[in-house]
């Protein structure tokens, strides 16, 4: 891709959120089969008001992750509308995820989505910063599997508090790690959009060097980090 992609208002528009190339990505979404109908609408409100939720490709590599790792106990940094924790409950009938969200209009679309879903009885929705609500987090631990996908310059910090919750076999996995491909770029003509990558390749450079885990990073969606704990 041209640098023209990511400069001014561009800059969070290239790609779409895929790394993948159109065709392979379209290919591949036409044989994801279909969702309910809540899902859909889910959906549908996230792409009209601009609601950050992963996109099908990527949420299909997370789920098959948790069926994998047979995931009890989910905790979830960043529930925007619930898109994700619901797709969680109902992968994962057997498993209860607790998800935490600071946005007070996301939280409220979140509630009213679970309420009208049958596996809403399966998620805890923490309400406040992920940064100050470890107590309530903790008394819920330890849990099986971590997804982080909330404010990315963040990300070391929410790495960090909560990985201690970890059971000794779970993962952790990070969302957007390679933020459309803007991780690669050296010119951004957005000084906001410069300094979050920047924070982003550098959570990623402590995070694939990190003592206590092995990592590793798939090109899905806008980048999964894979992280397990060594022994």
């Amino acid at each position: 891709m041209s640098k023209e992609l990511y400069n001014g208002n561009n800059a969070l528009k290239a790609g779409d959120g895929s790394l993948l190339n159109d065709k392979l990505h379209s290919y591949i979404e036409e044989l994801i089969p279909s969702r309910e109908p809540l899902f859909i609408e889910m959906e549908g409100y996230a792409k009209e008001n601009k609601v950050p939720i992963m996109e099908l490709v990527g949420i299909e590599a997370l789920l098959q992750l948790l069926r994998i790792q047979d995931s009890k106990k989910i905790l979830e940094v960043g529930t925007a509308i619930g898109y994700s924790a619901l797709r969680m409950a109902e992968a994962l009938p057997n498993a209860s995820i607790v998800t935490i969200e600071r946005d007070l209009e996301r939280i409220q679309a979140a509630e009213e989505y679970m309420s009208r879903s049958k596996h809403g009885e399966q998620i805890l929705l923490i309400k406040g910063d992920a940064l100050e609500v470890e107590e309530l987090v903790s008394g819920q631990a330890p849990y099986d599997t971590i997804f982080v996908d909330a404010a990315k310059g963040q990300y070391k910090k929410f790495f960090e508090i909560y990985s201690k919750y970890l059971n000794d076999d779970g993962i952790i996995i990070t969302d957007n790690v390679l933020f459309k491909g803007l991780v690669t770029e050296e010119e951004i003509e957005s000084k906001r959009i410069r300094n979050l990558v920047k924070k982003i390749d550098g959570f990623n450079q402590w995070l694939m060097n990190h003592p206590d885990y092995h990592t590793v990073i798939l090109p899905v969606g806008d980048g999964i980090a894979i992280s397990k704990k060594k022994r």
